[in-house]
């Protein structure tokens, strides 16, 4: 089963995390293959990569929620729990062992925690934790990541925003994920002229690699609000100035969707001043690794958000946006929700279970809706519970399947 983008997207309905202050405009896709689809297939083997940090508490949260809506639809899930990051380089030397990758491609979807720690800063740089992260997204061949940023209403006054700037907002952030400066070459380290130590990096794209993420971003689009903002730095760097005009020649086949182009800097201004203003953003892979977390902070919290990583063909890699925070590892205080979510997004997008994703989305709202917040997005009047009761109380409105529009 692949969670693959050259297939056609169907939309689905309506976004159960819109404000009611929002138009009623469908927001989510699904990407279904021929390959499998609900109707064919009930049994998918996941990989989950527990990874770092908080990783594994998250993970485990998620697998318990996978495990129980897939047996109120009749879905059977196949585990295989593997090594990736820090917790790989200590048991094995390497960021990203050969059977992790092996294992991976070689299931329906994959399922991945957060990777990265104080105790592997040091470590030279192929043997760093994010090194086997971005070893995985190009080993999968996933180059589309899709990252949502909806304002829950129960959070709104979470955010670092006033009201009336953060209520409402519904973007989708569309990161090329496997060129760009990340893995462009020629990169490294020497000497200048003045004999001085330099580092140096290449930020480069060929056509075909900005031509296939636009597609994914204009699709999107379709399905949304029919509005695109790609950004770049057009005015200064040669690869975006390639990256606008393929973008830009690709609009002719999307007649339906208004596009327009923003400067990476003024679009990061522009999020903090009317995030409302966007409805999908398409743009490369360093940009789309800032503005994402931007994005993120509107919401109220980076422990909301999930993410989903697609590719042509093969699984799908689906993981929270969030880092493996370290300091608050092993304490029972890890915001679960953004790999529930992520979870979901595994299910729709990966193996076009739409119905049972709803239900994971629809559990959010109702925990949301019945006041259980982690330290993070805790406010006075709602309840301070930590990973494992959240996760509990998520399982019960699982369970419930309680409308996720009540109460909002």
């Amino acid at each position: 089963m692949a969670a693959c983008l050259q297939t056609h997207f169907l939309q689905t309905r309506p976004s159960h995390f819109r404000s009611s202050t929002s138009s009623s405009r469908p927001t989510s896709l699904r990407c279904t293959c021929s390959a499998a689809t609900p109707s064919t297939k009930k049994s998918y083997k996941i990989t989950l990569l527990p990874g770092d940090g908080i990783g594994p508490e998250v993970v485990s949260v998620a697998k318990d929620v996978l495990l129980l809506t897939g047996s109120l639809h009749g879905i059977k899930f196949e585990f295989q729990e593997k090594l990736l990051g820090g917790a790989a380089f200590d048991a094995t030397g390497v960021p990203l062992p050969d059977d992790t990758l092996s294992f991976a491609k070689q299931s329906d979807a994959i399922l991945l925690g957060a990777i990265g720690g104080y105790k592997w800063d040091k470590n030279e740089k192929h043997l760093k934790p994010e090194t086997g992260l971005l070893q995985l997204r190009e080993g999968l061949q996933v180059f589309a990541n899709l990252r949502p940023a909806t304002v829950f209403p129960q959070l709104v006054d979470a955010s670092t925003l006033k009201r009336e700037i953060a209520e409402g907002v519904d973007l989708m952030v569309v990161r090329e994920l496997t060129g760009g400066i990340y893995f462009g070459k020629p990169r490294g380290f020497g000497t200048n002229e003045h004999g001085q130590e330099i580092g140096f990096n290449t930020e480069i794209y060929a056509a075909h690699e900005i031509d296939r993420i636009a597609r994914v971003a204009f699709n999107i689009a379709q399905k949304r609000g029919g509005k695109l903002c790609s950004v770049d730095k057009a005015n200064v760097l040669e690869a975006s100035m390639l990256w606008r005009k393929r973008v830009t020649a690709l609009a002719q086949e999307y007649p339906d969707v208004e596009l327009s182009h923003m400067y990476v800097d003024n679009a990061a201004m522009q999020l903090i001043r009317y995030p409302k203003q966007f409805d999908t953003i398409v743009t490369n892979n360093i940009f789309g690794d800032i503005l994402s977390d931007e994005a993120s902070m509107i919401t109220g919290s980076i422990g909301m958000l999930p993410s989903a990583s697609l590719g042509d063909s093969g699984p799908g890699l689906f993981e929270p946006i969030h880092g493996s925070a370290p300091d608050i590892a092993g304490q029972d205080k890890a915001n679960p929700f953004a790999t529930v979510l992520s979870a979901a997004m595994l299910l729709k997008y990966g193996l076009g279970e739409a119905e049972a994703a709803e239900r994971i989305e629809s559990a959010v709202l109702e925990t949301l809706n019945k006041g259980f917040r982690t330290a993070d997005i805790y406010s006075a009047g709602t309840k301070l519970v930590g990973c494992k009761q959240l996760g509990e109380e998520i399982l019960k409105s699982v369970e419930s399947h309680v409308s996720a529009t009540a109460g909002v």
